[in-house]
């Protein structure tokens, strides 16, 4: 998004000289990417959703382009038209599995053309109408490149190590660093530091021209320090969180570019990820301080995973055995979860939904909003798999018909349905919401083994109640087992 508006400005290209119609017109862009946040809060709205959004940016584009002196439209028109051909491929190509690291990606890309950005009106101010008239860089425009160029920096550093973590390239789990919030509170400090004197130092001081770069190369760093500490289990949060960055990132280059669209498309971006990871948050049981501060659920997530455990007795069962319980059930709900995404077994999972209610069976899908690798990770493969959008219900809409439903079928998820989270004070996850699947008649639980534990490294009660089944196998294989027994 700042790439698409960091055309250089002419020097009375800033908001001040902008005709009416281009306010109006980027008014219209904002109130088009507005439509579109709404309409992507629901699987039901969410193609309206992306085409108000690309209908928001083509017109901020336009405007842009229009209003604005370009040194040379070709090389605009073969960068956008570059841009063009990697998002068709990578859209086509990329597997819904694969969305949490693709959007780790891209976030990446928004933070480093907004550091690019802040470099380029550092070393170049004339360009972008950001000096007085002594030829100096205005202290306010100062204050936005350095914030800019920081929190572009924290972002794009800061998404790679998602990435990496995300697609595997990287252990998921928690890399601690001794004192690491004594260096990331060091660290921040010294990049506020380092914006001031650079805000109130002469142009063309002694070590002016190195402050902005010690600025990048920490801000730089501290996004390395942020994500390393951070588990597998607490990426949904940092992809939201990474994604307030970039929308902040971006409106702070909207100030320094006096482009309103980057300022009003930067504060929705910002605003609205930062709200989202607040109610994460609280759906985790997280502090949103911790969350900002970094490695907030390494202490404990992930700790325990490799301790012994004690040996405690299961019930383990076959396709067969799920499949004629669940054909004489009344009321089923599906649980799924990131091991449903690593088998990709949502369009056989969905075939095994419409065989039971084809029997007569009331069949419901329960997504918890930590469930997968970033917000609404569950709600985009079911809707790949094309499970109706009126049987998928968030956990506060459901939690209450466990009580009364026949099956609870658990595919890929743990810790969502750990009732520990409820009765356990010394438990990691105590204090997380989870589905009260220890209340259902019957419980199928699909797990490749019992040997491993979930993100948060502790044991799970379910596997051992007397109503619990253990379906011991890959996620695709058992399920496609019981659509054949179900046949």
């Amino acid at each position: 998004m700042t790439a698409l508006f960091a055309t250089p400005a002419h020097a009375a290209g800033n908001a001040g000289s902008t005709p009416a119609w281009a306010m109006l017109a980027y008014l219209a862009a904002g109130v088009f990417f507005i439509l579109a946040l709404r309409g992507l809060s629901s699987p039901a709205t969410s193609r309206a959703g992306n085409r108000n959004g690309m209908i928001g940016m083509a017109l901020a584009l336009v405007t842009t382009l229009v209003t604005h002196d370009i040194a040379n439209i070709v090389e605009i028109g073969i960068a956008i038209l570059l841009g063009a051909i990697v998002g068709v491929t990578v859209a086509r190509k990329i597997a819904m599995t694969a969305m949490p690291e693709l959007v780790a990606g891209f976030h990446s890309l928004v933070g480093l053309a907004a550091v690019v950005v802040g470099l380029a009106a550092w070393l170049n101010p004339g360009a972008f109408g950001i000096v007085d008239a002594q030829g100096q860089i205005l202290a306010v425009s100062r204050v936005e490149l350095g914030l800019g160029i920081a929190i572009g920096a924290i972002t794009f550093s800061g998404s790679v190590i998602a990435f990496l973590k995300l697609s595997g390239r990287m252990s998921g789990s928690p890399i601690m660093l001794p004192g690491r919030h004594v260096i990331n509170l060091g660290t921040l400090a010294a990049i506020i530091a380092l914006i001031g004197v650079y805000t109130v130092s002469p142009e063309g001081g002694a070590g002016e021209g190195y402050l902005i770069i010690a600025v990048t190369v920490l801000a730089f760093m501290i996004g390395f320090l942020l994500i390393i500490p951070i588990g597998g289990a607490d990426m949904p949060v940092v992809v939201s969180m990474l994604n307030s960055y970039s929308g902040w990132a971006a409106a702070a280059m909207g100030f320094t570019l006096g482009n309103s669209a980057m300022i009003i498309t930067g504060a929705l971006v910002g605003s609205s990820g930062a709200i989202l990871s607040y109610i994460m948050c609280r759906a985790m049981n997280r502090s949103f301080i911790s969350v900002i501060a970094g490695g907030f659920g390494g202490d404990s997530g992930g700790g325990a995973g490799g301790e012994a455990r004690e040996q405690r007795p299961y019930k383990q069962g076959s396709a067969e055995d799920a499949a004629y319980m669940l054909e004489q059930a009344e009321s089923v709900i599906i649980i799924p979860g990131y091991g449903m995404a690593v088998a990709q077994a949502q369009h056989v999972l969905r075939e095994m939904g419409d065989k039971l209610k084809e029997k007569g069976v009331e069949v419901k899908y329960a997504i918890h909003p930590v469930a997968g690798r970033m917000p609404g990770h569950m709600n985009v493969l079911l809707a790949e798999a094309s499970v109706p959008y009126d049987e998928v219900f968030e956990l506060e809409d459901i939690n209450s018909e466990f009580s009364q439903c026949d099956v609870a079928f658990i595919i890929g998820a743990n810790d969502v349905v750990n009732p520990a989270a409820k009765t356990d004070k010394a438990s990691p996850i105590y204090g997380m919401p989870v589905f009260d699947v220890d209340k259902a008649k019957q419980v199928f639980f699909i797990k490749r083994s019992m040997g491993g534990v979930g993100y948060a490294g502790v044991d799970n009660d379910v596997f051992y109640m007397p109503q619990t089944v253990m379906l011991l196998a890959d996620a695709k294989k058992m399920v496609e087992g019981i659509v054949k027994a179900l046949d």
